[in-house]
């Protein structure tokens, strides 16, 4: 029996993970013990909080990754279920979910420590997608072996993909030339490229991928599409809380914009609407904004991209 077809607008694969979120008055020194001003606890991962972005902005996401049968899985899972996601191809299991602990500062820096334990790598054939037939693929690059053939076969079925490169490490290296939107930060650029200025890096990304994104944090972004074309976008002004989920909602909501079909330019002002959104309270998944607020963010703004 065959089984039905589903079609998710955006389908995230990577990593998921448990936040636990210490605010502190200034990051901890060797040695030293403190007291945390605040703490909550909520889902994470790049991938997994993309997902929630885009159920948020009001499209249809799924989520494929690894959750272990623990008490972080089991809350996690309650979330994603409680976001709407489509969980069908959630792997679960007697390995560890992986947990966080992040270190917000008052000014939004933040440090973060995840550990993994024993959880490995999904195997590639550890999903099947057979049924699956999303808009938009975006991976993280945090499950290689299960992202390679679907990013091969997205290619092939010419379903657009999306790469959130945050740093080089085999998944993102691997999957930059098979995406047709690497979408970097400035670490990752400069880790490739070994350019300190963006727009160097960006030109030697170009190299990989059609379309190349660098974000570069409160300083806005760069980028060079197929057709050549180069440009940049301030970031949107906000008071920064904690800029932890900043780039995991950027990349959602562009991931997003792509399956809406919203042009280039909207495209970009979208995704860093949402993101800047994303750094004005406490928490990557807590501060993930709704489709009203980051409408109402891009009418009061009126943010433009400027060619270079």
């Amino acid at each position: 029996m065959t089984s039905a077809v589903i079609r998710p607008d955006v389908l995230c694969v990577g990593h998921a993970s448990y936040d636990l979120v210490f605010q502190v008055s200034r990051h901890p020194l060797p040695d030293e013990k403190m007291f945390a001003e605040g703490f909550i606890r909520c889902g994470g991962g790049p991938a997994a909080n993309a997902a929630v972005t885009v159920a948020r902005l009001g499209l249809k996401a799924a989520f494929s990754g690894y959750l272990g049968r623990d008490l972080f899985g089991e809350e996690h899972v309650a979330e994603l279920n409680a976001a709407g996601i489509l969980t069908d191809w959630l792997v679960r299991g007697d390995a560890p979910t992986p947990l966080s602990a992040v270190f917000v500062k008052p000014d939004g820096a933040r440090a973060l420590v995840t550990h993994k334990a024993q959880t490995d790598y999904l195997e590639s054939g550890a999903v099947d997608f057979s049924a699956c037939r999303p808009q938009v693929v975006l991976f993280d690059g945090h499950e290689p072996l299960l992202s390679e053939p679907l990013a091969e076969r997205a290619r092939a079925e010419g379903v657009p993909t999306v790469l959130d490169a945050g740093s080089l490490h085999q998944g993102t290296e691997m999957l930059m030339k098979r995406v047709d939107h690497l979408v970097a930060s400035e670490k990752f650029a400069r880790q490739v490229s070994g350019a300190t200025d963006p727009r160097q890096a960006l030109e030697k990304l170009a190299e990989f991928a059609p379309t190349v994104v660098v974000t570069l944090g409160e300083r806005g972004l760069v980028w060079k599409t197929a057709d050549g074309t180069r440009g940049s976008l301030p970031a949107v002004p906000v008071n920064a809380i904690d800029t932890t989920g900043a780039g995991d909602s950027f990349h959602g909501a562009y991931a997003a914009a792509l399956a809406e079909g919203q042009d280039w330019s909207a495209t970009l002002r979208f995704a860093s609407a949402v993101a800047a959104l994303c750094c004005t309270r406490i928490g990557a998944r807590l501060g993930i904004p709704g489709r009203r607020e980051v409408e109402e963010l891009l009418s009061g703004t009126g943010v433009n991209s400027r060619a270079a």
